[in-house]
């Protein structure tokens, strides 16, 4: 079809036959034509989100094992779950060991975002600094933070004991600074923040990050066993269906 039109185009024949076979009105079926492409549409744009979002794992909030973890409240995550913190540009902070569950629980929220209708995107710490530094190197960096400030939702994961030169400190630095009260940011770290001093070596610049990072900020101390043993890895199973379970929500309307 030359308007496009996917939805209604794999659907047609089996539509025009049914009218024909009980006698539907024109309206309906014209309705219901409407109504596929609106779910093919839907359906497509959830796809090309997820996709976009760049997460390494299917993880969903309902694969995280809460009862493995007590260091985490299941009611406060389900809170966070509702997206509110998005219209309030609040950004999150998830701090605790390795293997505690900081990752899987970004996951599991930047899916809750990306399903919504929210666009968002994971990238690991490491990664995000070498992406800004080479685009300083082909001067693509303000196309680049243009892009990276748009997200509704961007997750960093594992901001830690990295190798970080001056200019990858600047840069992250002007771009948490252009997503404030803007946008909202998850970061999960094992560090607590006195330790980003000694991370980023700059005292003035994590003055003025952690000022900005914690005015709208809601912080998670996770004080719990690592996920990670034999034991309880088992019960963190990715959920393999969950972007078709969501598509299908959708039509009816953890490190």
């Amino acid at each position: 079809m030359t308007l496009k039109l996917k939805g209604m185009e794999q659907v047609l024949d089996r539509e025009l036959a049914l009218a024909e076979r009980e006698g539907l009105p024109t309206a309906t079926v014209i309705e219901r034509l409407l109504l596929e492409e609106f779910h093919y549409r839907q359906e497509r744009s959830l796809l090309y989100r997820v996709k976009q979002g760049n997460m390494p794992w299917p993880w969903t909030l309902d694969s995280f094992p809460f009862d493995q973890q007590p260091g985490v409240s299941k009611s406060r995550i389900m809170d966070l779950a509702s997206l509110s913190f998005l219209e309030r540009a609040e950004n999150i902070v998830f701090i605790g060991d390795p293997g505690t569950g900081k990752t899987g629980l970004a996951i599991g929220l930047l899916r809750q975002a990306l399903v919504s209708g929210h666009r968002g995107r994971f990238s690991k710490a490491q990664d995000l600094m070498d992406e800004l530094y080479a685009s300083l190197a082909d001067r693509s960096t303000p196309r680049l933070f243009k892009r990276l400030a748009a997200f509704d939702l961007l997750v960093i994961d594992e901001l830690g004991y990295l190798t970080l030169n001056p200019e990858q400190v600047n840069a992250f630095f002007k771009l948490m600074d252009e997503r404030y009260s803007r946008k909202s940011t998850i970061i999960t770290t094992n560090l607590d923040y006195p330790q980003w001093y000694e991370l980023f070596q700059r005292k003035p610049l994590v003055d003025a990050l952690l000022d900005r990072l914690q005015h709208h900020c809601i912080t998670i101390q996770i004080s719990g066993p690592s996920l990670r043993s034999p034991s309880k890895a088992q019960t963190q199973k990715p959920c393999h269906n969950s972007t078709k379970k969501q598509n299908s929500k959708t039509k009816n309307t953890s490190n």
